[in-house]
């Protein structure tokens, strides 16, 4: 007796090879839900049947638009979660401490990225971006030299910790991190190559172990020649740093790569925010910021606040002073509200995303919300 369309047969009965058996079968086919022996069936058949064939063809192209193409990455958050569930069962003896986590994730994720780039990727051209004043510029350079630079500017934070300085004698009396890559770059007898991956890597294990090792006792600050980084939030810069670049490389090559884990992204964010106040009286100073003579505020005391507000994941609060740095964030002088998604106000300070484009939602004050976008723009560099 023939199988009913749709059917599977019963077990010990042969499998019908019926037209309008088969023809029914084409839409689970596409969908790789068929039993074996129905899948070579179906697949015998089209061989033979060209109005079938066209058909599967067509249904398999509109399950691939019903699927459309995920990242190879791993979910950033997976590597934190195995670690979380081995240590449960055997603590580390020495921990990394939660203020070097997110170095030691994202320094992890750009080298799986790099894991099976050829020499075409490692020349490809990458182009860094960041703003200089209220103007954005760029410098190109290849994935090999971003590499590089990543290990020239961890080397700040190397030296802080008596480690090796990767630049060696070469290394310039002024430690900006644009000094540091330039002299890296120049000293070069040919442009950087994959060779660069092993050294950047080797450092970023010592400066994780080192961190786990003294825990960051003390008032040890890391020197970035025009301001000084306490070493907590050094080791998060270079957390914020190693993922901005990575994007650029994966842009470079054309593959997808997604922003840290909520918890590491909130604490990039909230880097950013606490140096908010800093750079707005610094960009004042220079004439680039609104002047405050009339909102004067003593250290401490509650003084014009900006809101921002962070959406997504790592997202927040935060009340930014807007008169001084030494003023304290209140609620109740609140006189703008600016909201941005987390990944997209980490771009922002990065240099790569334009102020007047950043922010998805603004109320209030105008010169104070612009004052605020493009200090958050100047705190990147190259």
């Amino acid at each position: 007796m023939p199988v009913p369309a749709g059917a599977a047969p019963r077990a010990g009965e042969p499998f019908t090879r019926e037209h309008r058996v088969l023809t029914s079968l084409l839409g689970a086919w596409a969908l790789a839900a068929c039993a074996p022996e129905e899948a070579e069936a179906v697949e015998e058949h089209l061989g033979t049947c060209g109005p079938c064939a066209d058909e599967a063809l067509r249904l398999r192209e509109a399950v691939g638009l019903l699927h459309p193409p995920e990242s190879l990455d791993l979910d950033p958050g997976l590597r934190t979660r195995v670690l979380e569930a081995c240590l449960e069962r055997r603590p580390p003896r020495i921990p990394v401490p939660e203020w070097a986590a997110a170095y030691d994730a994202e320094t992890a994720r750009l080298d799986a990225l790099l894991q099976d780039f050829g020499d075409a990727e490692w020349r490809a051209p990458v182009r860094l971006r960041w703003y200089e004043g209220d103007a954005a510029s760029t410098r190109r350079t290849t994935v090999a030299g971003v590499i590089a630079h990543l290990m020239t500017v961890d080397g700040l934070v190397a030296v802080t910790l008596g480690l090796d300085d990767p630049l060696g004698d070469v290394a310039p009396e002024r430690p900006t991190p644009s000094a540091r890559t330039e002299a890296y770059w120049r000293s070069a007898h040919v442009p950087p190559t994959r060779s660069v991956r092993a050294p950047w890597r080797e450092q970023s294990h010592h400066l994780v172990r080192t961190a786990a090792f003294t825990g960051g006792a003390g008032r040890t600050t890391v020197p970035y020649g025009d301001f000084d980084l306490p070493l907590h939030d050094a080791m998060l810069d270079r957390a914020f740093e190693c993922w901005v670049h990575a994007e650029d490389i994966a842009e470079a090559v054309d593959y997808p790569y997604g922003p840290p884990s909520g918890r590491h992204l909130h604490r990039i964010v909230d880097l950013a925010a606490r140096m908010l106040p800093a750079v707005l009286e610094h960009r004042r100073l220079s004439g680039l910021a609104s002047p405050v003579e009339r909102h004067l505020v003593a250290a401490g005391e509650p003084g014009r606040s900006l809101r921002l507000e962070i959406e997504g994941s790592g997202g927040g609060e935060w009340l930014i002073p807007l008169d001084s740095p030494a003023a304290k964030g209140s609620a109740e002088h609140e006189v703008a509200h600016v909201a941005l998604d987390g990944a997209e106000f980490c771009r922002l300070a990065a240099g790569h995303v334009p102020p007047q484009e950043a922010a998805a939602g603004q109320v209030g004050d105008r010169d104070a919300i612009r004052d605020v976008l493009l200090a958050a723009a100047s705190m990147s560099r190259m």
